[in-house]
This record gives C-alpha cells, sequence and structure tokens, in this order.
C-alpha cells in the first residue's frame, strides 16, 4: 500500500505532528508514504513520465524524514492555495488523477482548509480514496468542532493582546487589534475573552459605530490607567462601509483598501478624539512551533486517518467533536457554514462574549 499526503491552504502548527503520526502510522502497518510539495500545485506540475518533475514535487516520507518535525510549526511539505478545478487552463482533475494513478498512490490523505477539502470531497466523489484532515486557524470547517491550528493561534494572540497592553496604557490609548477570521470571529471571541479585552467585534456582526465608540470610550475613561482594549475580526464590517466581501476575499497584498482595523480606529479618532494604537497580528498567529493542543490533535488525527485507511473506510473527514475524536462523510463541510453562535455565545448589543452557561458543553463551548 502506497498512501500519498499534502497540506494545502494557510500553513498552522499542528500540520508537522500531523505528518509525523501519518508516516510513523503507515510505516507501521509496512506501507509507503510519498509527500507531495506545495498542495494541490505540486500536483498539477508533476509530469509523470518525467522523473525529474517527480522529484521535484514529492518527498518520500520515513522516520528520518519525519524525525523532530512535531516540534516544528508550518508544515514540512510547503503549502499553496489552489483548487485544480479553478485555474486558468480549466479543470485539471484528471490531470490529478492520472498523477495519482501514475505514482501508484493507492490512497490520499490531504490536511487543509474549506478550499483544499473541497477538492478532496471531489475526488471522493469520483470514487477516489481519500481522508481529510481539518486544519485551520479560524477554526470555521462545517462538520467538527477543531481544526488544527486553532488553540495556537487563541494562544498566540492572547500572549500578543495582553503584551500590547503596555503600550496601549503607556500611551492612554485605545487599543485596536485585528485577528484573522473572515468569515468566523471564533477566534476573535475567544481570544478576547482569554484576554479579558473590553470589547470584541466578531465578523458575524457589524459594527454600529454610534452604539460602540460611547462604550470605548466609557471604558478608557473608567479605567484609572486610562486605556481600553478592543479586539476585531479582519471580517468584521462597519455599517454603512462600502468595502465588501470581494476586498475581503483578497490576499493582503492584492487589497487596495484600508484593514478593517485601521478604518476603525480612524473612526474612533475622527469621531472620539482619542488617540489609537492599531496591530494586526495577522501571521504571527500562525507562526511558530505548535501548543499542546495541536499536538495532541495533530498526532489524533494522523493516527485515525490511518486507521480509517486500513479498516477500508475512505471517504471520511476526521473530526472531534463533543470531546470525542471520529469521522463524517468528507462532503459534510459542504452541506453548511460554521461560525459563531450569537445568540448563545455573545452580547451583540455590548460587543462582549457572553459565557453565561458552560454545564454540559464541550471544551470549546461550540
Amino acid at each position: 500500500m502506497r498512501i500519498g499526503l499534502l497540506t494545502g491552504g494557510g500553513d498552522v502548527p499542528g500540520l508537522n505532528p500531523c505528518i509525523r503520526s501519518i508516516t510513523l502510522s503507515a510505516i507501521d502497518l509496512g506501507w509507503e508514504v510519498i509527500g507531495f510539495r506545495r498542495g494541490w500545485e505540486g500536483v498539477l506540475t508533476i509530469d509523470p513520465g518525467d522523473p525529474a518533475s517527480v522529484a521535484a514535487n514529492t518527498r518520500r516520507l520515513d522516520r528520518e524524514a519525519v524525525r523532530g518535525i512535531d516540534r516544528m510549526g508550518g508544515t514540512m511539505l510547503h503549502t499553496s492555495r489552489l483548487d485544480p478545478r479553478t485555474i486558468k487552463e480549466g479543470d485539471r482533475t484528471q490531470h490529478v488523477l492520472a498523477v495519482l494513478e501514475a505514482l501508484q498512490v493507492d490512497a490520499m490523505i490531504t490536511l487543509g482548509g474549506d478550499g483544499t477539502l473541497r477538492f478532496s470531497a471531489h475526488l471522493a466523489n469520483l470514487g477516489y480514496p481519500i481522508i481529510s484532515v481539518p486544519k485551520t486557524m479560524d477554526n470555521d470547517v462545517f462538520g467538527t468542532d477543531y481544526c488544527i491550528g486553532f488553540a495556537t493561534a487563541v494562544s498566540r494572540s492572547v500572549e500578543a493582546i495582553n503584551a500590547l497592553r503596555t503600550t496601549i496604557e503607556s500611551h492612554e490609548r485605545i487599543g485596536v487589534i485585528e485577528l484573522f477570521g473572515r468569515r468566523s470571529g471564533e477566534t476573535s471571541l475567544l481570544s478576547g475573552f482569554l484576554a479579558q479585552v473590553d470589547r470584541t467585534v466578531i465578523a458575524e456582526v457589524p459594527v454600529d459605530l454610534d452604539r460602540l465608540l460611547p462604550l470605548l470610550v466609557e471604558d478608557k475613561r473608567s479605567r484609572p490607567a486610562n486605556y481600553a482594549v478592543c479586539v476585531i475580526s479582519e471580517g468584521a464590517k462597519i455599517a454603512g462601509d462600502p468595502t465588501g466581501d470581494a476586498e475581503r476575499a483578497k490576499s493582503a497584498s492584492h487589497r487596495h483598501e484600508a484593514s478593517i482595523g485601521h478604518r476603525f480606529a480612524q473612526a474612533i479618532e475622527e469621531r472620539t478624539g482619542h488617540g489609537t494604537v492599531v496591530q494586526a497580528l495577522a501571521y504571527l498567529m500562525r507562526a511558530g512551533e505548535p501548543d499542546a493542543m495541536d499536538r495532541m490533535v495533530g498526532f489524533a488525527f494522523g493516527g485515525l486517518a490511518v486507521q480509517l485507511i486500513h479498516s477500508g473506510r475512505t471517504g471520511r473527514m476526521v473530526t472531534l467533536s463533543d470531546g470525542k475524536y471520529g469521522h463524517v462523510p468528507v462532503d459534510t463541510l459542504l452541506h453548511g457554514t460554521k461560525s459563531v453562535d450569537v445568540p448563545a455565545l455573545y452580547d451583540r448589543e455590548n460587543y462582549r462574549a457572553k459565557i453565561m452557561r458552560v454545564e454540559g458543553m464541550p471544551m470549546f463551548l461550540y
């Protein structure tokens, strides 16, 4: 048995522990593991008849190749954001299947977010044996409570928010800290709650400046140190702001408009006269080694993925729901969207996490 492995979309801490777990679990069964570099882009780049092309875009994974990688962030296989169905040359699904057949790959394990796993579901629908592993620091893959990378992103964010308090307080300003999260505000909600910031703005609830700005001014005035802190999701919207979803969907280097954090801080200064400190944490949220949670989930997801292939149960996505590891059909993520349960977890009038009931709730309260 030869299994293929790739990582797609944004890198997150916890991918390398998962790669190590998959590799060692497969080797223990006497299987071979081949890693594809740069996600689906690497597969598309391969010419099966050209050994140099194969060598440049694949990597044999053995015990030595994965030794110690669990202590490292990012992904040793590197990554890309690409769906082979949506490139300018047209749908390249058949090329992907031809490459996998030529390299005698019996089954694939794909680690990715919504985009990567949608193509995985497409291949599974065509009958190819595949297991999906959800990873995204936004934690927004539908069908699982937890995605690899989320805990580390929250830990990084809480550390940075608390560190930034020293500057915000020293200058007696209102701090605006922007976190990744285009569609879901889970990262901002939990980070803001754990750092006990004054206000948190999530992607699901538009900002009413007439409501929020007086709250922040009062937060600042009521504190002896005369400062306030607000966390905001990158996907948040200011009511009446003309900037649309198309702009937010672009990579940071291709956006023409200022970020939501800067626009919000500008509004604070123009409308209240109070100075601001603006900081987008951005890629620092996914930088560095994984925390204990993401190591644990990475190891567990990797082992479960191999176990499913060994038992002949492919076309599945591994999950962590209600605190238990499991799996669902690989196309589950196509049938819904995952976002903050606003009525249950968020006070939209006061822009704060609302965690009033925890008995019987799963660890991450979703």
